[in-house]
């Protein structure tokens, strides 16, 4: 086959560029993104840039709206509540159930993925590029419970509840010392799994989301300050 047309990689490159900036928080929940300035700042037509936030919002990044243009997703406290309130009893019922059925293979997964994202973060943990790099070997992390749970009324529900987009945007906002702290709750995770011990495995799974929402939350009461203190167009 011959290479991807050139529109076929601005695309993609408009798409890669514009979702890391999302995710690095480069622009606060609500901000406009306006075509012309990201084709600009990209070096591209505006055609790759429409086709980029148009895949963006499929993946609930961004929101499109006629008349308005395109914002940067913002979440609600409500939003926030809810979604990891029942992230919590979720994923706290699924550590329950995958403690006695998580196989060797399994830990012996979960054992490298918290090798891999500890000596990502011994390079440097300030660095945006160092959090890009973890949140797959995260959002792994997770899946290889929810899959161990062996419920798959369980697994559908967390699809339906948790956004990609948001968890992915609430690890960006971690400081340092929050991440190393949910590295040794991943850890903890594992020592409860090795000893088939569901109520240790829940309890760290509830306090490991908890965290998560009180950085989220953080994270939205900023965004609203700054928004309140920001001045009003004529």
């Amino acid at each position: 086959m011959g290479a991807e047309p050139k529109h076929g990689h601005a695309a993609a490159r408009a798409y890669a560029e514009i979702k890391a900036g999302i995710l690095r928080n480069r622009w606060p929940d609500g901000a406009h993104l306006r075509e012309q300035e990201l084709a600009e700042t990209l070096g591209v037509s505006r055609t790759p840039v429409r086709d980029a936030l148009r895949r963006l919002a499929s993946e609930g990044l961004v929101e499109i709206e006629t008349h308005v243009g395109c914002r940067v997703r913002g979440w609600k406290p409500a939003d926030i509540d809810e979604i990891f309130g029942l992230r919590t009893e979720l994923e706290g019922y699924a550590a329950r159930r995958a403690a006695t059925r998580l196989d060797p293979h399994a830990l012996g997964e979960l054992e490298d993925l918290c090798k891999r994202m500890e000596d990502i973060l011994r390079t440097d943990v300030n660095d945006p590029a160092t959090r890009d790099r973890i949140a797959p070997l995260n959002e792994r992390f997770h899946a290889i419970i929810l899959e161990a749970a062996q419920n798959s009324r369980l697994a559908g529900l967390v699809r339906q509840v948790v956004s990609i987009p948001l968890v992915l945007r609430t690890f960006a906002r971690y400081e340092p010392a929050e991440i190393t702290r949910s590295m040794a709750q991943h850890r903890e995770l594992l020592e409860a799994f090795r000893a088939r011990e569901p109520g240790w495995a829940e309890a760290v799974m509830r306090a490991h989301i908890h965290a998560g929402h009180a950085v989220m939350k953080r994270a939205v009461a900023a965004a609203a300050d700054a928004a309140a203190e920001a001045p009003v167009a004529d």
